[in-house]
């Protein structure tokens, strides 16, 4: 069922929601950590699945390293805090007390996690394909995870955000059909061999052990490809 990924992602982000704001601050904080490391440790194992599919590991390799340095040249991902912090500034507003509105805030916050990264991209492909939506999946349990520790601080704000997943994720996956046409077998082998090095990297950073920057690696996965069209005919 195409757009089936993107329905399991708004679910887990409301159900997530909701029990955050009713159990949530009740979560001992090794708890909560110990919940995001075993998420962690899933999504190193999902992207390293997927990173060794590949039929010739220069084509991620390559695509990736040339994808990362125009993305630095780019400034991808500071242009991403940058929007982020816009965006922060114009609607997480102060009141007399100098607390940002929490609703406001979780909101924008959540938005921007559950939308911006590798995954809501490559995940948007596989929906749109009709194919069991795993990356949607793995994608939605994180997002669920991660609603209950922030409907917590924020409150009902980061329910709200589903719509966002919804709005964002459901555009990506209606172009995600004309994408996924113009993509033969070993190009799209080859795309998700080097998505599956960015979703290593999002479980790394989980994990807190090295900060990768993944905005700066999101073009490798449009090199990746052009990379198969032009040297694997």
């Amino acid at each position: 069922m195409i757009g089936l990924g993107t329905i399991i992602n708004v679910a887990t982000v409301v159900a997530g929601s909701a029990v955050g704001l009713l159990i949530g601050k009740r979560i001992p904080e090794a708890m909560r950590e110990t919940v995001v490391q075993v998420v962690g440790l899933v999504t190193i194992a999902i992207g390293v699945k997927d990173a060794i599919g590949t039929h010739n590991m220069v084509f991620p390799l390559v695509g990736m390293v040339i994808g990362a340095i125009i993305g630095e040249l780019l400034r991808v991902e500071d242009r991403l805090e940058k929007i982020g912090h816009v965006l922060k500034r114009r609607f997480a507003k102060t009141d007399e007390s100098g607390e940002e509105h929490g609703f406001v805030r979780g909101f924008v916050t959540a938005s921007l996690l559950y939308c911006v990264g590798p995954l809501t991209i490559l995940g948007a492909i596989q929906d749109a394909s009709g194919q069991t939506p795993q990356l949607y999946i793995i994608k939605g349990s994180l997002d669920g995870f991660i609603s209950v520790i922030f409907a917590a601080i924020y409150g009902v704000g980061v329910m709200f955000s589903a719509v966002s997943v919804f709005i964002v994720q459901g555009t990506l996956t209606a172009l995600g059909t004309s994408i996924d046409s113009l993509l033969d077998d070993r190009m799209r082998l080859e795309l998700f061999s080097a998505g599956g090095l960015a979703v290593v990297a999002i479980g790394i950073n989980l994990l807190e052990i090295k900060k990768i920057r993944l905005g700066s690696l999101l073009p490798g996965l449009v090199v990746t490809p052009l990379l198969v069209a032009i040297f694997a005919r």
